[in-house]
């Protein structure tokens, strides 16, 4: 028992090494930012910041819903052609698009409404000619509101699909 032992340590001891050291090499941002938005850097990618919440995103648009649908109004799908032509452009960058709801419903049911948001924003993109591949889903339902408050206006901000861009 013991040899055995002996002979998986070093093993042990290689793989957590490689775990420990192999996430701290990093890459260089290789594309530039789109035109009157702010440089993504890896440090805004790494701490979750590079979204188009926040206005890092490379030009990438929030989109908004109407209240209990995941439908594609005008606004929308204008803002996802956006999205699409700057995905087109920066071939090597990925993202999460991430599905929010108000706070208003169940905690299932908000997380499949944020569901049913993200994915309509992704096979939109698709059918625009984005690769499928390239972008993720996430469903956070009412968990991560933009506006805080329990009204119309607070509302209306946080029923949201926002883009995050996970690699350049």
């Amino acid at each position: 028992m013991k040899t055995a032992t002996f002979r998986l340590l070093p093993i042990l001891t290689t793989i957590v090494l490689a775990i420990a050291f192999g996430g701290c090499q990093k890459k260089k941002a290789q594309d530039t930012p789109a035109e009157g938005s702010a440089p993504v850097t890896e440090t805004d990618i790494d701490g979750g910041m590079a979204d188009s919440d926040s206005g890092k995103a490379m030009g990438l648009q929030t989109i908004h819903y109407g209240y209990d649908s995941s439908i594609l109004d005008s606004s929308a799908k204008a803002a996802l052609k956006a999205n699409a032509q700057i995905l087109k452009d920066k071939s090597n960058l990925k993202v999460q698009i991430e599905g929010h709801t108000d706070d208003r419903g169940g905690i299932q049911y908000n997380l499949a409404l944020g569901e049913r948001r993200a994915n309509a924003a992704r096979i939109y993109l698709v059918d625009l000619g984005v690769d499928g591949t390239r972008i993720e889903t996430i469903s956070y339902g009412e968990e991560k509101p933009i506006q805080p408050g329990h009204d119309e206006s607070a509302w209306s901000k946080n029923r949201r699909a926002n883009f995050r861009i996970t690699q350049q």
